[in-house]
Order: C-alpha cells, then sequence, then structure tokens
C-alpha cells in the first residue's frame, strides 16, 4: 500500500514515513525474450518488474563502478559523494556535444 502526501514531496508506505527524494525514472530497451522473463517473475511472485529492475541496478552497479570508474571518482562514490556526471567523463560522450 503507497499513498503520496498531496505536495508529493513525502512518500509513505504501510504507514511510515519514506525518504522525501523522489524516484527517478530511466527508460532501458531490452531483448523481448528478458522482458517476458522479468514479467514471468514479477506476475509469479505477485512484485511489479520495476521491483526486480531495481533490485538488480542496485546489486550490479558496484561491480560495474568498479570495472568502469576511474580510481579517484570511484573513491568519490564510495565516500558518499557522486560527483556530476558531465565533470567526470573521462571519455567524450558518443551523444553528447562533438565540439567539447
Amino acid at each position: 500500500m503507497r499513498a503520496i502526501h498531496a505536495d508529493e514531496s513525502t512518500e509513505y508506505t504501510l504507514g511510515r514515513k519514506k525518504s522525501a527524494e523522489k524516484l527517478k525514472v530511466v527508460a532501458v530497451r531490452v531483448d523481448p525474450a528478458i522482458e517476458r522473463r522479468l514479467r514471468l517473475l514479477a506476475e509469479t511472485t505477485g512484485r511489479k518488474p520495476s521491483y526486480f529492475l531495481q533490485q538488480l541496478i542496485e546489486g550490479g552497479l558496484g561491480a560495474l563502478e568498479q570495472q568502469w570508474l576511474p580510481a579517484d571518482v570511484l573513491a568519490q562514490v564510495r565516500a558518499g559523494t557522486v560527483p556530476d556526471p558531465a565533470s567526470s567523463h573521462s571519455v567524450p560522450d558518443l551523444f553528447g556535444d562533438l565540439e567539447q
């Protein structure tokens, strides 16, 4: 059960106050077979697909950071200070401004 306060800045889950920070939406394209597996998992367990996606992201993000982030940026993330992504690019963004 979830209720959102009128100003939408405070979320309550089962009567308890949840973090005032809003969750962000991220769109991802996946293979149809993966989507079917995710939907089956969600329907079988009674949970939403977004729950399992959140679990996958939280569980795998650390490993991806370890492999892909420069050591100084990784140290900042591990210390709880997540730098602005624009200031931590070690390679040019393929879809960003090409004249940087």
